[in-house]
Order: C-alpha cells, then sequence, then structure tokens
C-alpha cells in the first residue's frame, strides 16, 4: 500500500503569520526524501491554505505523483487543466467547514460529474471521486467513467465505541472490494492517525491512503520526514 501525504496544513501554518514560511513546496520534497509516493492538496475556493502559486510550484518541483483535491466547479477546473496535475480527486466542498465533512453524492450529481471528469480525461489527467462507502454511490462513480474512488474514512476514525469502529471497518472493506470488482483504482483517506492506520493498511484491495493532519501534528515534535516515514513504516509493517 503506497502513502500519499496531504500538506495543506503546512500552508495553514504559514497563512497564520502571511508571510511565506513554512513552504508547501519544501514540505513536499521532505515527504518524498522520507517515502511518500504523492503528494496531495487541496485548492479550495476560499483560499485558506493552499495557494494557485503552490499548485504550480508542485507542479514543477516534486518528483512524485501531485493529487489536486478540488471541488468540481468551473473555476478550479480550470485551473486544474492548466496546470496539469497527475491526479485530480473531487470531493465535496462548503464554505464553513473546518475539514471535508463526507463524500460526494455521485447518485445526484452523476450528470455534473461526468461532464468533469470528460473534461479532465481530455487533458490528460485522471480522476478520483472521494466518496462513502455506500455501494450506490461506487456504482455511479464507476458510471461518470472515474478511474479511482478514494474512500471517506472518516466515519470509522471517529468511531466513539469498538463496536462502531467494527462495523465502519466492515463497510470500509466491502466498499474496497467492490470498487476492485468494478475496475477502480482504490485509495482512502480521511481522519487516519497513527493508532488506526494499521487495520486500513491490512486490507489489500486498497492501493493507496492519504494522510496529512496526523503527519503534521507528529512533525510538530520529530520533524516532518521522521513523522512521515514513522506513518510508512506502519503500513508496511501492517
Amino acid at each position: 500500500m503506497n502513502l500519499a501525504i496531504n500538506i495543506d496544513h503546512i500552508a495553514t501554518l504559514r497563512n497564520a503569520r502571511g508571510g511565506r514560511l513554512p513552504d508547501p513546496v519544501d514540505a513536499a520534497l521532505a515527504c518524498e526524501r522520507a517515502g511518500a509516493v504523492g503528494i496531495v492538496c487541496h485548492l479550495r475556493e476560499d483560499r485558506r491554505h493552499i495557494r494557485d502559486t503552490d499548485v504550480e510550484r508542485l507542479r514543477t518541483t516534486i518528483k512524485t505523483k501531485l493529487d489536486l483535491e478540488m471541488a468540481a466547479t468551473e473555476e478550479i477546473i480550470g485551473i486544474a487543466c492548466r496546470v496539469k496535475p497527475d491526479l485530480v480527486t473531487l470531493v465535496p466542498e462548503h464554505r464553513m467547514e473546518l475539514t471535508t465533512e463526507g463524500g460526494l453524492d455521485v447518485v445526484a450529481e452523476r450528470a455534473h460529474l461526468t461532464t468533469a471528469v470528460k473534461k479532465f480525461h481530455d487533458h490528460g489527467i485522471a480522476v478520483s471521486l472521494f466518496i462513502d462507502p455506500v455501494p450506490a454511490q461506487i456504482h455511479a462513480a464507476r458510471e461518470t467513467g472515474a478511474e479511482m474512488m478514494e474512500i471517506h474514512t472518516g466515519e470509522y476514525a471517529d468511531a466513539s465505541s469498538a463496536e462502531e469502529r467494527a462495523h465502519q471497518f466492515q463497510l470500509i472493506k466491502d466498499a474496497a472490494r467492490l470498487g476492485k470488482t468494478l475496475g477502480l483504482g482504490v485509495n482512502a483517506g480521511h481522519g487516519l492517525d497513527y493508532d488506526n492506520i494499521a487495520a486500513v493498511a491490512r486490507i489489500p484491495e486498497i492501493d493507496e491512503v492519504s494522510i496529512g493532519y496526523a503527519v503534521i501534528v507528529r512533525a510538530v515534535s520529530v520533524g516532518l520526514e521522521s513523522a512521515v516515514r514513522e506513518m510508512h513504516g506502519l503500513i508496511q509493517s501492517a
């Protein structure tokens, strides 16, 4: 299983003082040195953390995969088609949310998402849809033409009891298996940390996990490269 690192909160820290440090691009390079196979960033409509220039610099600097998380809006689609990340991950986005609160409703938005997927493919960009582990959403994701899905693991990560966590974990396992059966690449992410990653890392159908906040928090204590290496080690040992 591969590890991609989301660097949004490096930009959050930079923006808190309005300067240029810490630099998300420097952070991305440190993540690559520590074993990350991809760099994830979310270009939000309100630019609360990652900025347009960050995406442009990442595109020309990093050596691994650039995964641009984004809402399927006309403005951000245009930026993505110009910058050409290796992958776009389409996510729902709400102005007042602290972080992404759930998966796309692909069933309801299938026509719009299908159009967006085609546009990305016309520009040579692969597409993943961030969805809850719900069979109807997985089937709908496949019908849009996207080649990947990312399973929203937030309910699993936030479970308040062992029983609820076990239930949510089973949903993730079933979703990963269904996605593979339908020919989709399967990624997973949201809320994963050093305590809950091992079980997810043992699901054979999941190709890659995307982790950000937990790694950045750990980096405060041990440094970014060490934090990424620790997470990478947990995934490989699992």
